[in-house]
């Protein structure tokens, strides 16, 4: 099978219907032996058909800027996924079409589960940073606490049972005891309510914030915990209780879920259990092979969770993967590891799936790398792994949401990467990620053209298949050159910026004049919008800094500008200096002019494109900023800004005939840069393998 997908760099897409008009989704349906399904019901928007013979479906619904699809079978486990308008559009925009999604069998003695990653509800869930908007209010806590799993909810509730790793202690006030260390949690009791609300199952205790208040805190938590229908393991007031697994029988399994912390803290006390003082179970290598040997001797499927690695890092450390894979070696069924904040691929060790990093689920860090996430289902068929799949999330706002556009490309682009290397193929069921024990039956070429409009040297890859690895790349000039890199911002092109009932909070849109419209746009069909007053300006501008970027490394700002008068444009990089406070950064930071632009009143859209190197040394962060003023003498001036990126680049140029050296980043490459414009009608064909 070839697929083919097309991009221009001008107009990506014209959207051309209007909110009330309609548009038929369309797709087919398989087993897992890629076999159509007959009879399995689908609905979007209430409206609801059967797939025929084909396992193919059409419904006709009215155009939204988001679509949740649910195909329900009865001997077979219901999915749900979610996709946005803008990424299933393409030149015909009567029509959305839904990639090949794969129902699961139900059979006797197969269990669905579910994880996500990281989840507190404290701190800047109710005093946000940037002018931003509480999630979480005195007396509102019930109600506020479920709007922020609301998204997630109709996902976990569709598991036999689902887990999520609880990294904050439970108070209605901050406990007097504080642990000696630099970062404490405790979130709200409501939010266990939240929890059981949204279909969670269980919540694992073994992580670095479960001591964080010491005992006041760890027994607050662990009443709250008793109140609730919540089961948990992970902890204890000794260590004899922080060892004993939470059992539970599952389609007539025995199933057994170990927590673990992979350290014990270099402060006094410490955050791990002892003879006799409470704290996380530690994970050390023989306390994890003499718990998991317990479980397995007692006939049950057990399942390690490991709370390790360093944070923000792209690999497990050789200690946790030492003891995951000990773990599998001594009879653990499946390993789940988190704490890194940002996800980390996959392995099949022994037949068995490990995930080295959830990411965070529920969490309030406004950091641009933490965000992109997923849930993931495991099938089990008793103790034997059986198939696994990979929904992508972003927490846009703090809040666990669908991730669709951009925010799917990115979750699923790494995570394909990062499990390549380790022998793991993922291959694509609709919007979701799918691993099995044997390799992807698909084989298929998917190639992704790109047309010159003679304006831009930069241009997205966001459409193009995740799945797969830039193989070639064809072209009638052969001197053309190229190189490759990834955005480090997120939602930069505004599509989703108002879904999910949470508006995404990476852009300074509460400091400034800015905000989001459907009047005009560069692609799809939201776009950026102020109106200068005469001689005014404002900036649009990254909220924060980009911890996690390469020092001393081409970059680019590059975002497309709509001006109704002559406007002047200033393109800033501003750094975190290592000695400065976040806070004195933000506020009186320098910051470093790289180019000030003209941009004519002509009512069209134009290319700015400004190259520069990130700082060698000396800073721990960066953020771009783009200030934009009204030249006009006697009129406002309506500006539009619209696809916004801050581009590392991954490789050097290489010409066409040559491949660029492949590593982790430019695996995961979400723009392309040509060393000219494409002159108009110059087609670029990039092969995907």
């Amino acid at each position: 099978m070839k697929q083919l997908l097309i991009l221009t760099l001008c107009l990506i897409i014209s959207l051309g219907t209007r909110a009330d008009s309609s548009v038929s989704v369309v797709g087919v349906i398989l087993d897992e032996v890629r076999q159509p399904l007959l009879g399995v019901a689908v609905s979007v928007q209430g409206a609801a058909t059967t797939t025929d013979n084909n396992g193919y479906y059409s419904i006709t619904v009215k155009v939204a800027d988001t679509y949740q699809v649910s195909f329900e079978s009865v001997d077979y486990y219901q999915a749900l996924q979610t996709f946005s308008h803008f990424e299933l559009a393409r030149l015909d925009t009567s029509q959305l079409v839904i990639g090949d999604i794969e129902l699961v069998k139900k059979i006797k003695g197969r269990t669905l589960l579910a994880f996500g990653g990281d989840v507190m509800m404290g701190r800047r869930y109710s005093s946000p940073y940037f002018n931003n908007q509480p999630l979480i209010t005195k007396g509102q806590e019930s109600a506020d606490t479920k709007k922020i799993v609301k998204h997630v909810k109709p996902y976990m509730s569709l598991a036999d049972f689902a887990v999520v790793n609880l990294e904050t202690q439970i108070a209605v006030e901050e406990p007097s005891q504080r642990a000696p260390k630099s970062v404490t949690f405790f979130s709200p009791p409501q939010t266990l309510s939240a929890l059981e609300w949204a279909g969670i199952d269980y919540v694992s205790l073994g992580n670095n914030h479960t001591f964080d208040y010491m005992d006041q805190g760890l027994k607050s938590s662990l009443a709250y915990l008793n109140k609730s229908g919540l089961a948990y393991s992970g902890a204890g007031l000794n260590q004899q209780q922080a060892l004993v697994p939470y059992r539970v029988s599952l389609n007539g399994q025995g199933f057994s879920m170990l927590g673990f912390v992979g350290w014990q803290g270099n402060f006094s006390p410490n955050q791990t259990a002892d003879a006799d003082k409470g704290g996380a179970a530690y994970g050390s290598l023989k306390n994890i092979t003499t718990a998991v040997q317990k479980e397995v001797l007692a006939g049950q499927a057990t399942v390690v969770q490991y709370h390790g690695s360093q944070e923000y890092a792209p690999e497990p450390s050789l200690v946790t993967e030492q003891r995951l894979k000990s773990a599998i070696d001594s009879g653990a069924d499946l390993a789940i590891g988190h704490h890194p904040h940002v996800t980390q691929g996959f392995e099949i060790y022994n037949d068995k799936l490990i995930a080295y990093s959830m990411g965070n689920f529920i969490f309030d860090q406004y950091f641009y790398s933490t965000p992109h996430s997923f849930i993931l289902y495991v099938w089990m068929d008793g103790e034997k792994f059986h198939r696994a799949e990979i929904i992508p999330i972003y927490l846009k706002g703090y809040k666990p949401t669908p991730a669709t556009g951009m925010h799917r490309f990115t979750v699923l682009k790494r995570l394909r990467q990062l499990s390549k290397k380790r022998g793991v193929n993922i291959y694509p069921s609709g919007g979701h990620g799918v691993i099995t024990a044997r390799s992807s039956k698909q084989k298929y070429n998917s190639d992704f053209q790109i047309f010159g409009t003679g304006k831009a040297n930069i241009m997205p890859l966001y459409r193009s298949d995740w799945s797969q690895q830039l193989s070639a790349i064809k072209t009638d000039d052969p001197a053309l050159s190229y190189r490759l890199g990834v955005n480090l911002v997120n939602g930069s092109d505004f599509e989703s910026y108002d879904s999910f009932d949470s508006k995404e909070r990476g852009w300074n849109v509460d400091q400034n004049s800015f905000a989001i419209s459907e009047q005009k746009s560069f692609s799809g069909k939201h776009a950026m919008k102020t109106i200068l007053p005469v001689k005014g300006s404002d900036i649009f501008a990254m909220t924060n800094f980009r911890r996690v970027y390469k020092t001393g490394n081409p970059m680019t700002v590059a975002l497309r500008v709509n001006a109704s008068h002559d406007s002047e444009i200033k393109v800033y990089w501003q750094g975190r200096n290592k000695k400065d406070k976040f806070k004195y950064a933000l506020n009186k930071g320098k910051r470093h002019l790289l180019k000030t632009i003209s941009v004519a009143g002509s009512n069209a859209w134009q290319v700015v494109e400004v190259p520069f190197n990130s700082p060698r040394i000396g800073y721990k962060s960066i953020r771009m900023m783009v200030e934009i003023t009204n030249k006009d003498p006697s009129q406002k001036n309506t500006v539009f800004i619209d696809d916004v990126a801050l581009i590392e680049w991954q490789s050097a140029y290489s010409t066409i005939a040559r491949l660029p050296i492949t590593n982790g980043l430019t695996s995961q490459a979400s723009y392309i840069e040509f060393s000219r414009p494409l002159s108009v009608g110059e087609t670029v064909e990039l092969i995907y393998r």
